[in-house]
């Protein structure tokens, strides 16, 4: 039977990762993207103009699709850093998540793979190693995206008393190549070595690759248990640590490093700063929290059970240091 593979957000930074890596493979793959985004269909890869919150649009999808083996991989959501629950980041991370599972529920794919977020997992006030959890509670997260992909994964986690085949990954923070600076974490990068960053904070989080969370993906769908989550972290890395990184890639002057005090205090300003760039700003609330929340994660469960085993940072900077000032196509997907 022939296997398909349905990604949602195919034009975002991991969706986009997910479809090069199918490529090569055997199969045939559907990419849902916005109505007005680009996307150009090649060898294997068809894609799709659609809305997870408009059930409608994502009909197409799902047509001929009786004599196949479909997974659906559902990376589309809005990161949003700025601690409030708005109402376009809970309709498309919270009701695009029910509308695209219970599709797929209804079509019986034979694999639905929910790309949450570990921010969705309570955090341990003793700073001891987080794990994965069954219970999930928007009331037990801090901030306005933690507390939709929460809700989302409670969600998807309730159709599978229903029938659904679903399995959650829990991904830290994304970094890597093949994305532009609408990811976050890109953009530090990019604003660093375009020499456009004012100042860095001290502190940090977990951040992986783009590429091992893709992967990780695709394993949590061919590996594993259903109904089951699994981490898809890599290790603590100071923001002062991946800027240096950067540093011994392209050479950029050094920036202060402001104490957690001082950069909340910077915060307003900071923000007013990147306004005028016409920019997002990077330091908010929200993201200052993260900064210095508990980020001890373990991926022992992914490692064990589906073969996930993520990089150094270093090369992940590497490529995306040549990827945003290069030519974007010759970086390695491995």
């Amino acid at each position: 039977m022939k296997k398909m593979y349905i990604v949602t957000g195919a034009d975002g930074h991991l969706g986009g990762t997910v479809v090069r890596m199918l490529e090569q493979e055997d199969c045939l793959v559907r990419g849902l993207i916005l109505p007005g985004e680009e996307g150009v269909n090649r060898g294997n890869v068809v894609y799709y103009r659609g809305d997870v919150r408009r059930r409608e649009t994502l009909l197409p999808l799902f047509e001929n699709t009786d004599d196949m083996e479909v997974t659906v991989i559902h990376t589309a959501g809005i990161i949003d850093i700025s601690g409030k629950v708005t109402p376009l980041v809970y309709d498309v991370n919270v009701n695009g998540t029910k509308t695209i599972a219970g599709l797929s529920l209804e079509k019986q794919v034979k694999r639905f793979v929910y790309v949450s977020s570990v921010h969705a997992i309570p955090e341990n006030g003793d700073y001891g190693v987080m794990k994965e959890v069954t219970e999930f509670s928007e009331k037990t997260v801090t901030g306005g995206y933690a507390k939709t992909k929460a809700e989302a994964t409670r969600a998807v986690m309730a159709l599978v008393k229903l029938g659904l085949d679903a399995v959650v990954v829990h991904p830290s923070g994304i970094l890597g190549p093949f994305g532009g600076t609408g990811n976050y974490l890109v953009q530090l990068v990019n604003d660093y070595i375009m020499g456009r960053l004012p100042a860095c904070v001290k502190g940090g989080y977990d951040f992986v690759d783009v590429r091992d969370v893709a992967k990780g993906c695709l394993l949590a769908a061919s590996k594993g248990r259903k109904g089951e989550c699994y981490i898809l972290s890599n290790r603590h890395y100071e923001i002062k640590e991946v800027l240096a990184m950067a540093r011994k890639v392209c050479k950029c002057r050094s920036v202060p490093v402001l104490p957690m005090w001082m950069a909340r205090a910077a915060a307003p300003l900071l923000a007013g700063y990147a306004k005028c760039r016409k920019k997002r700003p990077l330091y908010t609330r929200y993201s200052l929290y993260t900064l210095k929340s508990n980020d001890r994660f373990s991926h022992d469960k992914a490692t064990k059970e589906l073969g996930y085993s993520p990089r150094d940072l270093m090369q992940t900077i590497k490529d995306t240091v040549q990827w945003l000032r290069e030519g974007k196509k010759q970086i390695c997907l491995d």
